[in-house]
């Protein structure tokens, strides 16, 4: 049923609400309890957050509606692949260095239709145990900003069950969903909204990345956060 509601409101043009309650209803089904911590913006945002596992994209959409950039391996994963092009994510290949622009054209029009995108400034997932350095090449798309639009530092936290969700190396993606989705009882998946800030304060996309990865170190409070 949300499934046809949601191409209609697509064909009206509106935000629709469909998949943000399509992917949180499958991460709770994966095992998933969201805690957030701080208020998510509903508008004209982009959200910045690390990135542990494929288990971010539905946890972080039933929680801010958002639409995502994620690597292109997740395109591939058993139903999730699927949900996330119900959710505009935009699939990158880190290599593809000549589809740089349209990817950037890509998120403009995705920040113009949902008035949301996440993007996870590490380019890869991490293991949960440190805070990866953020790539400033990959938040083009506020370079400059777009008016109005404010950035949202996100930190994600699975807490006893980091080990366990996170992305090993090259773990391939069909590999890490079974695994994933066959992890037996609940986990508590912590977002913390930190403040939003308007990017015109820090010029340029290194400046930005900075900013956004000092917040989500400072919101962790643990030394494997810590700025570098």
């Amino acid at each position: 049923m949300a499934v046809p509601l949601h191409l209609l409101w697509r064909l009206l043009r509106l935000p629709s609400p469909w998949p943000k309650w399509f992917l949180g209803s499958m991460a709770r089904i994966v095992g998933a309890r969201r805690r957030v911590i701080g208020t998510p913006l509903k508008r004209d945002v982009v959200f910045l957050a690390n990135h542990l596992s494929w288990m971010d994209i539905p946890i972080l959409a039933g929680a801010n509606g958002s639409a995502f950039v994620a690597k292109a391996e997740v395109r591939g994963l058993p139903v999730v692949g699927w949900l996330c092009t119900l959710n505009r994510t935009i699939f990158v290949r880190r290599e593809d260095r000549l589809g740089i622009a349209g990817q950037i054209n890509q998120l403009r029009e995705a920040l113009a239709e949902t008035w949301a995108i996440t993007i996870f400034p590490e380019g890869t997932t991490g293991d949960g145990m440190e805070l990866l350095p953020f790539k400033a090449a990959l938040l083009a798309v506020l370079d400059p900003p777009p008016p109005g639009v404010l950035v949202q530092p996100v930190r994600v936290d699975y807490g006893a069950a980091t080990r366990e969700l996170a992305w090993v190396g090259d773990e391939p993606g069909q590999d890490h969903a079974r695994r994933v989705m066959r992890r037996p009882g609940h986990f508590i998946a912590t977002l913390h909204f930190c403040d939003p800030f308007d990017p015109r304060d820090f010029p340029g996309r290194k400046a930005v990345a900075a900013e956004a990865r000092a917040r989500i170190a400072a919101a962790g409070g643990d030394p494997a956060f810590a700025p570098v």
